[in-house]
């Protein structure tokens, strides 16, 4: 009979047989977390979510003081108070975050296919064990968790902001100064966001060429719907167009044509890039700032289009 292969993050796979560290405890969980990140990345997780992960689990053991294997809940339950405690406390949604995290490692240690329970029973006399439950973990029961304080805006709050944004573009052009176009690139995007009810990531790393026909909305042509590619969305869903706000498409057309005249004239180098300046370098939104981030010779802003 063929012998089983071992999982990616198996203990067989990390820890060397016949190898006995000085320090037993710390090559242990380092292998520990080696193995999981393995199990990770076979279920192609992003290094950063692994490596932010892995700085949590190393955190409770300072906090502690104990390895996984010695964890138990009186210990978990005292590191998520001492979180609530300080000027700072951290949020629900966040040490839900941080549950679920720790819950994750220790299913990987407690599941036998990976042998982790076996080592620690063999090496130091004692097994992980899952002490993360219903009863000491936050039950997520709403899914708006923010502050009472923190409301979204009313609909006359919104227009007020799409026009404070379109006014700023028409008061730099009557004093002839520069940055019209970002102004006015800027209140698209806004108007973009909104219509569509895009994420940060998703905003940043939208094309024109992920706006869609909808045939719900047939006036706004090529522009009545969105199929963003950065960030998850249920079900894969597209982003259907907002019926109550028809602002965002007069937008994205002036816009579009406007910024393909001003910066990409045809005397002087074109952009062929059929995204808004996305993809070809021509000029891309970054994740923390809508500041273009352009290469050296390229013109280009995010409305920008061939």
């Amino acid at each position: 009979m063929d012998a089983v292969p071992e999982l990616p993050g198996a203990a067989g796979l990390v820890l060397a047989g016949n190898v006995v560290p000085l320090d037993p405890e710390p090559a242990v969980l380092a292998a520990m977390l080696e193995g999981w990140g393995r199990q990770q990345r076979a279920r192609f997780l992003q290094d950063r979510t692994i490596a932010a992960r892995a700085r949590l689990v190393r955190r409770l053991a300072e906090f502690s003081g104990q390895y996984p294997w010695q964890w138990n809940a009186a210990e978990i339950e005292a590191f998520f108070g001492s979180l609530r405690c300080g000027g700072r406390p951290t949020a629900v949604s966040t040490a839900r975050g941080y549950q679920v995290t720790l819950r994750l490692f220790l299913d990987y240690l407690t599941d036998a296919r990976y042998g982790w329970a076996a080592v620690c029973e063999q090496r130091f006399g004692a097994a992980p064990s899952q002490v993360l439950d219903a009863w000491n973990t936050v039950a997520h029961r709403l899914d708006y968790e923010g502050r009472p304080g923190r409301r979204p805006l009313t609909y006359d709050e919104v227009q007020a902001l799409l026009d404070a944004a379109d006014g700023l573009a028409g008061q730099i052009r009557e004093r002839g100064r520069k940055g019209e176009l970002t102004a006015r690139r800027d209140a698209a995007l806004l108007k973009c966001v909104y219509a569509f009810g895009l994420r940060r990531r998703e905003a940043c790393g939208l094309d024109l060429a992920d706006l869609r026909r909808n045939p719900k909305a047939a006036a706004f042509g090529r522009y009545g719907g969105a199929s963003p590619r950065p960030g998850a969305r249920p079900s894969g869903a597209p982003c259907c167009w907002s019926p109550r706000w028809t602002g965002s498409s007069r937008s994205w057309r002036s816009g579009r044509m406007r910024s393909a005249r001003c910066w990409c004239p045809a005397r002087t180098r074109r952009c062929s890039s059929p995204s808004g300046g996305r993809g070809s370098g021509c000029g891309a939104l970054t994740w923390r700032s809508p500041g273009p981030a352009r290469r050296p010779g390229c013109r280009a802003s995010w409305t920008c289009t061939a």
